[in-house]
């Protein structure tokens, strides 16, 4: 491979889902939809945590981090796919390939690690109540969010490095809405060996790891659960759990679906399977986060009334005092 090779590499062409004119004003206006309620929802869960003094603790905590993750989830593919429908251009430059890249690394990276510390913080919650305040204190959680942060960051700058030394022919049209790590390797004319190796150690690791730690947690939840005696204490115990269990399946379920897409198919680059995968994966998961964790829980409800009412008490005060 020739260092040399990449100078010349400006740009990448992203396919998107389809080809046809007249589909792309739909196509716009059904993501644009979803990248708002994705934003606005996680957007409202975080400054309900804020705002509501009684959601301190740990478990809000982290949440109100997955919230923010997924919010620059969303952000990393969505806006350039709904910018390239608008001014009908399919390009994206190497730089910003690359970076978008990092950024979609990081940030699943992210969503795993910060699900995993959530099913930690039930764990302790329901099986060590006694210890919970001096377990979960403050540093604690503090560390296990930096502690993701700087995994995260360095595994993605470990791939996206590796991508760097590829070399690229003639062929650099991506079937996808988004440089995904997997397309983006396999337009190298290069040796990818190493890359491939790379990402799937780093798919058993960061990903089958994080996933053995959760189902730890839930058996080890499952079992104390069991062992409560009355029918309420045990619909009490579960109740705080429903949540992160809608989400953990939600994630992991769209996740394995890519993973599995990726072993199975053959030639990506005759259906939009892998298209559509990813869609779950990285559109509609950080759209339903918030619902989930909306609707299954009182006390989210609760705060998002609070401070639905204090926004209105702010608005109308500013009302009057713009009449005088």
């Amino acid at each position: 491979m020739v260092p040399g090779n990449n100078s010349q590499i400006s740009e990448f062409l992203l396919l998107g889902f389809s080809k046809e004119p007249e589909l792309q004003p739909l196509i716009f206006c059904l993501f644009l939809s979803m990248y708002l309620v994705a934003v606005f929802g996680n957007l409202l869960i975080i400054l309900a945590i804020i705002s509501d003094r009684h959601l301190h603790t740990p478990m809000y905590f982290f949440l109100s981090n997955l919230s923010f993750v997924d919010i620059c989830f969303i952000s990393t593919t969505i806006p350039k796919m709904l910018l390239n429908i608008i001014t009908q251009a399919k390009v994206i430059t190497y730089e910003d390939c690359l970076t978008q890249m990092y950024f979609f690394l990081l940030f699943v990276q992210l969503d795993n690690f910060l699900l995993t510390v959530m099913s930690y913080d039930r764990f302790v919650a329901i099986c060590h109540p006694l210890h919970y305040t001096v377990i979960m204190n403050p540093a604690l959680c503090g560390l296990l969010v930096l502690i993701s942060w700087l995994i995260g960051a360095l595994n993605s700058l470990l791939q996206t490095l590796l991508a760097l030394k590829l070399s690229f022919c003639t062929v650099l049209e991506i079937p996808h809405f988004f440089c995904e790590f997997k397309e983006v390797i396999q337009l190298a004319c290069s040796n990818t060996f190493l890359n491939n190796v790379m990402m799937y150690f780093a798919v058993g690791l960061f990903g089958g790891g994080p996933f053995t730690g959760i189902c730890y947690s839930y058996s080890k939840i499952v079992f104390s659960i069991h062992g409560i005696s009355s029918a309420q204490g045990k619909y009490k115990a579960f109740s705080t759990c429903a949540s992160h269990i809608s989400v953990v399946s939600l994630f992991y379920c769209t996740g394995l679906g890519v993973y599995l897409m990726y072993l199975t198919s053959a030639d990506t680059h005759s259906s939009h399977s892998s298209v559509i995968a990813s869609v779950m994966y990285s559109v509609v998961t950080p759209m339903l986060n918030p619902f989930m964790y909306s609707l299954r829980n009182k006390d989210i409800k609760n705060a998002l009334k609070i401070f639905g009412k204090e926004t209105n008490k702010e608005l109308s005060v500013l009302g009057l005092k713009n009449c005088h």
